[in-house]
């Protein structure tokens, strides 16, 4: 397995962030969990966005303090994926989102990088002192199940939401 390394986003790093971004929807998916609004902000107001969230006195009050992470692929530098740590829960995060949202590429999925992503979330989660890290999908996402599973995940509950689609919550001792 290729070697996987955290990187904070830049404004270096746009044109790799925009081909993810394109890859993403032309994928079909509009949203890409675990990337902070990548999805719906262009990428200069989604550094500020980044940049503001990452401080608990600039984040704004609809949010929690989150770390955000490209996950690039050390030996040609691509980006693989994206993590997001949220320092605390909100009342949203708490039924929704969970501590740590990720994404990975989708040319790159099935070949274990969705694992050694959360890995690095848990493993970062720890250094800003979570130590039981919350994690939600949907019931029908195999891929995000199995690997929240693997990395130590214990179902907790389930839920319909108003999309009809069942939430699972699972809680990860860290």
């Amino acid at each position: 397995m290729d070697n996987l390394i955290l990187v904070k986003p830049t404004i270096d790093l746009k044109e790799k962030a925009l081909e993810y971004k394109k890859e993403h929807f032309d994928n079909g998916e509009q949203i890409i969990n675990g990337s902070a609004l990548l999805d719906k902000l262009d990428y200069e107001d989604w550094i500020k966005h980044i940049e503001k969230s990452s401080n608990p006195n600039t984040v704004d009050e609809n949010w929690v303090d989150a770390s955000t992470f490209f996950v690039l692929r050390e030996l040609d530098k691509r980006i693989i994926g994206m993590v997001d740590i949220r320092h605390r829960l909100n009342k949203f995060l708490a039924h929704f989102g969970g501590h740590i949202g990720y994404s990975v590429r989708p040319s790159e999925r099935k070949k274990g990088y969705g694992t050694k992503i959360l890995e690095k979330g848990l493993k970062y989660a720890k250094t800003i002192n979570i130590r039981r890290v919350m994690l939600a999908c949907y019931k029908d996402n195999e891929g995000s199940k199995k690997i929240i599973v693997k990395c130590g995940g214990k179902l907790a509950e389930e839920y319909t939401y108003i999309d009809n689609k069942i939430i699972q919550i699972y809680w990860i001792d860290n």
